[in-house]
């Protein structure tokens, strides 16, 4: 069953004959993976008050909010690593298990073409037989894109994925604090053009869309997840290429009055926080390729455009 989706990605709500049983992963094998930026935490200042984004999506007021030191991803979870995961644990994808996810219909093989257009957002096609190991449906692979992130991951496997490698996944401040690589209030990791001196930083819709994707930026689809200049903490890919999901739940007004250290997002909710944006957004559209832009889907849902990356505490 899926229910009527934000522009950023589709979604699914879980239909209760149909959910399956999500068994706990293996304990985790490794503490710390060499490939982590160490942060040193203190305050910085979250969200916007700029008015070029999405009021409704809660990017602001500006608050200062303080962090203890982390441990954090320097790329979105791979391909090779989600296999890894896999390999070891037999961990079966909510998409696999569901039979379909969605996939982008500018990127669909010529005989899915006929997929299942998402109400009022028909560039999304609903493909059997989509998953990670198969991101645009049947005949489709990642054989060449093992460097790219995984996609077509719930939030509930990217948590699996994170407690067996020892991690867990970020809150949304710690998620905003590291993508901003010690910039203050700046749009972009690098800072406020988008492609300074002509130069591409991310990997974002170019173009118009959904129509023309003139792939100016290298990419059509997803990027190696180290591509285009890290940021000044080291982390790739902040902005552009996947949507990562974030530990809390999403909620337009909480963080407004919320706690301001070390907040963890509301009790509860029914949506889970996204943040980065993807190769899919565009300033027409989806201006939500800032570091300071929000979005959210159910924790069953899954898409060819979101990922994840992981943290972990330093002690």
């Amino acid at each position: 069953m899926t229910r009527q989706p934000s522009c950023c990605s589709a979604s699914r709500v879980a239909d209760a004959e149909r959910q399956p049983s999500l068994p706990d992963p293996v304990a985790a094998r490794v503490p710390v993976r060499p490939d982590m930026a160490c942060l040193a935490g203190g305050t910085f200042l979250m969200g916007t008050d700029a008015g070029d984004g999405y009021a409704a999506d809660g990017e602001g007021p500006v608050r200062e909010i303080r962090l203890a030191p982390f441990l954090i991803d320097t790329t979105a979870v791979t391909n090779e690593a989600f296999a890894e995961f896999t390999d070891a644990t037999g961990w079966v994808t909510l998409a696999e298990r569901f039979g379909t996810s969605f996939v982008f219909a500018g990127l669909l093989l010529d005989d899915v073409r006929d997929a299942r257009p998402v109400p009022a957002t028909p560039w999304w096609r609903e493909v059997p037989g989509a998953d990670w190991r198969r991101p645009e449906g049947p005949g489709s692979d990642i054989a060449a894109r093992m460097d790219h992130p995984v996609v077509h991951v719930t939030w509930r496997d990217a948590r699996a994925y994170a407690k067996w490698a020892g991690k867990r996944l970020p809150t949304e401040a710690e998620w905003e604090y590291a993508a901003r690589g010690g910039l203050a209030q700046a749009r972009y990791p690098w800072g406020d053009e988008r492609e300074p001196g002509g130069a591409h930083r991310m990997n974002v819709w170019q173009g118009e869309f959904p129509s023309r994707n003139t792939a100016a930026d290298g990419y059509l689809g997803t990027a190696p997840v180290d591509a285009y200049e890290p940021n000044g903490y080291g982390l790739y890919n902040t902005c552009g290429n996947v949507w990562e999901w974030c530990s809390d739940w999403f909620h337009p007004t909480w963080h407004a009055t919320g706690p301001r250290t070390a907040p963890v997002g509301p009790p509860s909710g029914d949506r889970k926080v996204m943040r980065g944006g993807s190769y899919l957004c565009h300033d027409s559209y989806c201006f939500r390729y800032r570091v300071d832009a929000r979005s959210s889907n159910t924790p069953d849902s899954s898409a060819g455009n979101i990922g994840f990356r992981c943290v972990a505490e330093t002690g």
